[in-house]
């Protein structure tokens, strides 16, 4: 198995304000290999929209889909 580099988590959820920066957090991610999983999320703070992208590290994908079954 393929472990992310720099002792990464297979799997993250990243969060932030729905700007430039969270954008560029989450393509750094897929440059790095990670798979964008699941929907993104959105809500709205009371003074700005936060939204929340979760990625995997594609070596763990079957293992997920396994405890799925």
């Amino acid at each position: 198995m393929n472990p992310p580099p720099d002792g990464m988590s297979v799997y993250r959820l990243l969060t932030g304000p729905d700007d430039a920066m969270f954008c560029r957090r989450v393509s750094e991610a897929l440059a790095l290999g990670y798979k964008l999983y699941g929907s993104p999320a959105a809500t709205f703070n009371g003074d700005s929209v936060i939204v929340a992208q979760a990625v995997i590290w594609p070596s763990a994908e079957s293992s997920i889909a396994a405890s799925r079954s």
